[in-house]
């Protein structure tokens, strides 16, 4: 005889809000407040290392539109039939909002974008990646919750109490959920199933916690080496998360791609863990923070010199404008600052004799 639990974890029966005409969906929410997150805690752990503020967010400008289009391409390229099958109108490629994102061709292209912004900034990548590291891997962890309101990526069906509820969910239109027989009335749960995005939201969530501590437990973790310890955490998790997922994927050699790509991943990072940790040991100073064309920001409340307003007249000059102009410069002034007087006649002396 088989016990069923007495309940599983719940799913929202909806993916979106709607304000008047405007949809808001949940998963688009998930991402924004993960980006928001990351550039937060990077900025906070960029001060901490000496650097100038708002160089993190500078730089986010740059890597985030390239690395929402990165992950986009790269769930296009390798599942390409679930965006063209015969008679589905392409455009659903551009709908992000509903999901799709590959977290591989995020970092990759993201990567490249940030490395746009850096250079023009005039910081050095390496530095930049370590601060942001701890947030990447916590926006991760909030994007998952994405996948949850979308009722999506979940593994095999379960009894285990912490089994997850899976409602059949409508495609177009308002992502709702939906009688999974096609029948108004009937049941809207498909069944209960691993939570593998639950799995990976409390893995990178402590993914982030093991960075921040060996950061500040260890001090050689410099010149890149704590955004490799990031990436070889997160793969080395998502390598057995992903086995257990139940979702469509193509497999080669018996494994989904994405496994391939997470080891491949991970062999990278291991070596370019050891070989940076032999060629540049120890941690940046402030001045390896930046590459020589970086132009600092005026302090705030200050006009930079190159915008300084002109000066205004000193005091001596000021009084020698308002003094009264001298005698020297006016050859025909009189010398004698004496009245004219007439000359005085005594009484009668002008009658004649």
């Amino acid at each position: 005889m088989t016990t069923q639990p007495l309940a599983f974890l719940p799913s929202p029966t909806t993916a979106q809000i709607n304000l008047g005409p405007f949809p808001i969906r949940f998963y688009a929410l998930c991402i924004i407040a993960g980006i928001a997150i990351a550039v937060w805690l990077g900025e906070r752990r960029w001060r901490a290392k000496g650097g100038e503020p708002h160089i993190v967010t500078d730089i986010a400008i740059w890597a985030v539109p390239f690395g929402l289009v990165g992950g986009r391409l790269y769930n296009v390229i390798t599942d390409p039939e679930l965006y063209f099958p015969r008679g589905q109108d392409w455009v659903h490629v551009f709908y992000v909002w509903d999901g799709g994102l590959g977290i591989w061709g995020a970092i990759m292209l993201g990567g490249l974008g940030a490395w746009i912004g850096a250079r023009r900034r005039g910081v050095k990548l390496t530095p930049y990646a370590d601060s942001v590291a701890p947030g990447i891997v916590l926006a991760q962890a909030m994007g998952r919750w994405g996948n949850w309101f979308n009722n999506e990526l979940y593994g095999d069906q379960t009894s285990k109490p912490w089994g997850l509820t899976i409602h059949c969910m409508a495609t177009t239109g308002t992502r709702v959920a939906v009688p999974c027989s096609g029948v108004p009335g009937t049941t809207t749960i498909l069944g209960h199933f691993q939570p593998t995005f639950l799995y990976e939201v409390i893995w990178d969530a402590l993914v982030c916690v093991v960075l921040l501590w060996a950061d500040r437990r260890f001090k050689n973790l410099g010149h890149g080496r704590l955004f490799a310890l990031y990436v070889m955490g997160y793969t080395l998790g998502r390598g057995w998360i992903e086995h257990l997922r139940s979702d469509y994927a193509h497999h080669f050699f018996g494994l989904r791609v994405n496994d391939w790509v997470a080891i491949i991943c991970f062999l990278g990072a291991l070596a370019y863990f050891l070989i940076s940790r032999k060629r540049r040991p120890g941690m940046e100073t402030e001045a390896e923070l930046y590459w020589p064309h970086f132009k600092p920001y005026a302090p705030e409340g200050s006009v930079p010199a190159a915008e300084e307003p002109a000066t205004e007249p000193t005091e001596a000059v000021a009084e020698a404008a308002e003094a009264p102009e001298s005698t020297e410069d006016h050859p025909d002034a009189e010398t004698s600052t004496e009245p004219e007087t007439e000359p005085v006649t005594a009484p009668g002396a002008d009658k004649r004799e």
